[in-house]
């Protein structure tokens, strides 16, 4: 038994799905992974980490625009 793995750009994702969906050879089996975005991930990640926190994160900035300040500042 061999397995091929094929990287698909989403543009041609479904095109390649349906025709290897429609070979009928004995011994043919598709598996399906789905990849997720990067950025999508640690969108999710971060959303996680957050989750539980308390609105406490930010309370000890006095000015929140001066705080912005500050940051741009030290790039």
């Amino acid at each position: 038994m061999h397995t091929v793995k094929l990287k698909i750009d989403d543009s041609i994702y479904k095109n390649i799905m349906f025709v290897l969906s429609n070979l009928k050879v004995n011994g043919l089996e598709i598996e399906e992974e789905k990849v997720e975005s990067p950025s999508v991930n640690v969108k999710s990640k971060i959303k996680t980490l957050l989750q539980n926190k308390k609105g406490e994160l930010f309370k000890s900035i006095e000015d929140p625009m001066q705080w912005q300040k500050q940051q741009r500042d030290e790039w």
